[in-house]
């Protein structure tokens, strides 16, 4: 059994008002404390339960290929289930990331997205294969 209670990933960005548009307002992670002071603006959003995936170089560039068509993430990446994944990065898009690949359904069934937060994090939206 462990002992960590909360998996946290802070993100430090050049454009915090285009981090909140996109993972609060386009991605809709709901806003759970603002500790902003006069020494520097923070915010905590809820991104629902965590994992942390590891991989090896040849695994990252195998899902970089399927996703992307060539090796282009770096040594973190975020993948979010969404219930759609071709909306959420229309969606992420319309808010300022940029398209990296259209969406993809993946040997294992799922279907995967990739798009590019503006301060460059790469984002993998995936929908599970429904489960029959």
């Amino acid at each position: 059994m462990s002992d960590v209670q909360e998996f946290r990933i802070t993100l430090t960005v050049d454009d915090f008002d285009a981090a909140v548009r996109l993972y609060r307002d386009a991605l809709g992670l709901p806003e759970v404390a603002d500790w902003s002071s006069e020494q520097g603006r923070v915010l905590l959003l809820d991104a629902g339960r965590a994992t942390l995936e590891l991989f090896d170089a040849a695994q990252a560039a195998m899902v970089d290929d399927l996703e992307v068509g060539r090796r282009v993430s770096g040594t973190v990446r975020f993948a979010l289930q969404v219930p759609d994944a071709d909306a959420a990065a229309a969606s992420l898009v319309e808010a300022g990331a940029t398209s990296v690949a259209p969406a993809v359904d993946t040997p294992w069934g799922d279907r995967n997205a990739r798009v590019a937060a503006p301060d460059g994090m790469q984002l993998t939206l995936f929908t599970p294969a429904e489960v029959s």
